[in-house]
């Protein structure tokens, strides 16, 4: 299966990025291929959250944070039907901002090798350009004026 890898630099603080991308309820604002999230309003980010999201393509799987290190590690594991999924955020303080570095991989079972092989091919690209609208939103959120 092939392996998921963006690295990104975000202009703002690795906390800021991190509370804002580890927190399910964002995820709408800034992954281009979700239509919503499932999650209490009022729940914070914490080790073994679980949600679900809804997909433009309709695809609803089940998520849970696996890794929650504050401000250095964030992980999540998703499946749904046939397809599993795995991607880990790893947050490095730089003197403008942070680097952000995505990791994981999708796979899938019996029929869903192939659908899955796809979607992994696809989404090194796609996880880079939602982390650079994240830090282009956040950029704004934090700018004076």
């Amino acid at each position: 299966m092939p392996r998921i890898a963006a690295t990104v630099e975000l202009p703002v603080s690795a906390e800021v990025a991190f509370r804002y991308l580890c927190d399910p309820r964002h995820r709408p604002e800034w992954q281009s291929s979700l239509r919503s999230v499932e999650v209490p309003a009022d729940e914070e980010p914490h080790l073994g959250q679980t949600w679900r999201e809804t997909t433009s393509v309709g695809v609803r799987p089940h998520l849970e944070t696996t890794d929650l290190a504050p401000f250095r590690l964030w992980g999540e594991r998703g499946r749904w039907r046939g397809v599993s999924a795995t991607l880990t955020l790893h947050f490095t303080e730089l003197p403008a901002g942070c680097r952000v570095r995505a990791e994981g991989e999708v796979t899938g079972r019996g029929a869903w090798s192939l659908p899955a092989t796809a979607a992994g091919l696809l989404a090194s690209r796609a996880i880079g350009a939602d982390l650079r609208r994240a830090g282009r939103i956040l950029s704004q959120r934090t700018s004076p004026g």
